[in-house]
């Protein structure tokens, strides 16, 4: 039997995928999870302005390079806001991009196009910072002091940049449909809970995770969705200890769920009819 929340319960709004993840099967050629058109063009957004972002902190490099380091005595404390300035919109885009990806996954199918997706603000922080940081250790305009101090600082706020831009939980369409497909063959429906503090989702809102105190008093339910777009990096690992002791279902329901997950959609389709023996001819 489920236990009554002790917090207040908030729907979180998130349109459904364009299609069920149970439609799909690791035979498919095509998406394994197919996020809805809103999604789909709020991620678009992001990742343009990640672009941006990018785009700019490049430019502020480049004026480093070309125009600060040109001047004689280089001018310390623009060199070192024009660092500072490069780091903060190369986080910025890191962030837009990371959000994008949550809205709109890659496919782990591919690869290479799996890793520099999700690991494509890194690649950018290095693009943004380790040229301007080379030229500053081989600028003739400044003494070793004034190279020590500003190297120092570009190589501190290129591995803080480095640091934001790396995905750490790279979510990825085939984790969201294997999560959708367990929580709607347990309970009916893609709906899930979490807090804003915690780091995944749970199946219900009876579970002591979702309960504990916090300083909004809020328990968030919606799809899965949803909860990567909030931030939540999977579904718990505990979550058939949860379905059993707090959430209401059996073990023989939990079973039922990892059984109908992990049987292979091949076993479903039909046999192919095996060639008639020939008769001989008389």
């Amino acid at each position: 039997m489920t236990e009554t929340p002790k917090k207040k319960v908030v729907r979180v709004e998130q349109p459904q995928s364009a299609e069920p993840a149970a439609a799909r099967t690791s035979t498919d050629s095509g998406p394994a999870w197919t996020p809805s058109p809103e999604s789909k063009a709020k991620a678009t957004r992001l990742r343009i302005i990640s672009w941006i972002a990018w785009g700019l902190a490049i430019g502020v490099q480049a004026f480093a390079i070309f125009w600060i380091l040109k001047q004689v005595p280089v001018n310390m404390w623009l060199l070192i806001g024009a660092i500072v300035v490069t780091g903060i919109l190369s986080v910025a885009g890191s962030l837009c991009w990371k959000q994008a990806n949550r809205l709109d996954p890659a496919s782990e199918r591919d690869k290479v196009k799996f890793f520099i997706q999700n690991q494509l603000g890194a690649i950018m922080s290095i693009v943004s910072f380790l040229p301007l940081i080379i030229m500053i250790f081989l600028n003739k305009n400044m003494n070793g002091k004034q190279k020590a101090l500003a190297g120092g600082i570009g190589i501190v706020v290129l591995l803080i940049a480095a640091a934001f831009g790396v995905s750490y939980q790279s979510p990825s369409q085939e984790q969201y449909a294997a999560e959708t497909n367990i929580i709607e063959q347990l309970t009916g429906q893609d709906e899930v809970f979490w807090t804003k503090s915690g780091s995944v989702f749970h199946v219900c809102d009876a579970v002591p995770d979702v309960n504990k105190e916090s300083k909004d008093g809020t328990i968030y339910r919606g799809t899965v969705a949803a909860a990567h777009e909030a931030g939540k990096d999977r579904l718990t690992l505990k979550w058939e200890n949860e379905a059993t002791k707090y959430c209401g279902f059996t073990q023989e329901q939990v079973d039922a769920v990892n059984a109908a997950v992990e049987s292979p959609a091949t076993s479903e389709a039909p046999a192919e009819e095996a060639p008639a023996e020939e008769v001989p001819a008389e």
